[in-house]
C-alpha cells in the first residue's frame, strides 16, 4: 500500500477531461480532495478562490500556455506546483521550473511516483500558507491575488506594470528593493539599467495613491538605492 500525507485540497489545472477524472480518483485514494479546472484563466480564479494546497499543471491548455499560469500564481504566492505536461524536451523543463514550477512528471507518468512527489511538495505548505494574499499598509491594501489596490473605500486603478512595481515592493513587506532587482523582474534583465522607467511607473503609482515623496505615507525612497513600501 502506497503510503499518503496530510489530506490536502489539490487544484488540477488541466484541460482533457479523462486525466482529470483519472487524478480525482487517485489522489481521492489517497485522502486528497480536488478542484477542478479546464483552462487557465479558471485554474487562475480557483488558486484565489479554492486556496489549494498544491496545484497539478498541464502546460498544453487551450487559453494560454501553462508556464504563464505559473507567472501569474508567482506573483502572489508560493503554494507548491507540479507540472504534468506530454512535453519532455529539456527546455520545456528548464522554462517552466525557471517560471517557478517545483517540479515537472512526464505523462505517461506512473501513479505511484506522482504521489510521491505530491508528498514531498506537501511539506512546502507551512511556507505557502504563511504567505498572505493581501497586503495592507495603513489605509492602503494590496490584493496580490486579485491584483487589486485600493486606499481607504477608494479603488485605485494602475496599469500592469503600475501592479507588478508595487506588488513587488508589498511582496517584499518593508524592506529595500534595489532598482535594479526591480528593474530585472519588471521590465526584465536587458533593462536593468534603464531606470527612467522605473522613476516614470514610480511617479505614477505615487501620483495615484496621492502619495506625496516629500512626506510619504506608502513608498519610500531611497536615494541612489531603491524602493521600499512602509510596513
Amino acid at each position: 500500500m502506497i503510503p499518503t500525507s496530510a489530506p490536502a485540497r489539490i487544484l488540477l489545472i488541466e484541460d482533457e477531461a479523462p486525466i482529470r477524472r483519472f487524478l480525482r480518483i487517485a489522489l481521492g485514494s489517497a485522502g486528497h480532495e480536488t478542484v477542478e479546472a479546464g483552462n487557465g484563466r479558471e485554474g487562475l480564479e480557483q488558486a484565489v478562490t479554492a486556496a489549494p494546497d498544491l496545484v497539478i499543471l498541464d502546460l498544453g491548455l487551450p487559453d494560454m500556455d501553462g508556464k504563464d499560469v505559473v507567472r501569474e500564481i508567482r506573483s502572489w504566492s508560493r503554494v507548491p506546483i507540479l507540472i504534468l505536461s506530454v512535453r519532455d524536451g529539456e527546455g520545456e523543463k528548464i522554462a517552466a521550473l525557471d517560471a517557478g514550477a517545483d517540479d515537472y512528471v512526464t505523462k505517461p507518468f506512473a501513479t505511484g511516483e506522482l504521489l510521491a512527489r505530491l508528498r514531498v511538495l506537501l511539506r512546502k505548505r507551512g511556507d505557502s500558507e504563511a504567505q498572505p494574499s493581501t497586503v495592507q499598509v495603513g489605509p492602503l491594501s494590496v490584493d496580490l491575488a486579485r491584483r487589486l489596490v485600493s486606499v481607504g473605500e477608494q479603488d485605485i486603478k494602475l496599469t500592469r506594470k503600475e501592479f507588478d512595481v508595487l506588488a513587488l515592493l508589498a511582496r517584499h513587506g518593508g524592506r529595500l528593493v534595489s532598482h535594479r532587482q526591480i528593474l530585472t523582474e519588471i521590465w526584465g534583465p536587458a533593462h536593468a539599467d534603464d531606470l527612467h522607467y522605473l522613476r516614470i511607473a514610480i511617479g505614477h503609482i505615487r501620483s495615484k495613491l496621492d502619495d506625496d515623496p516629500a512626506s510619504p505615507r506608502f513608498i519610500v525612497t531611497e536615494p541612489g538605492v531603491g524602493y521600499r513600501l512602509l510596513g
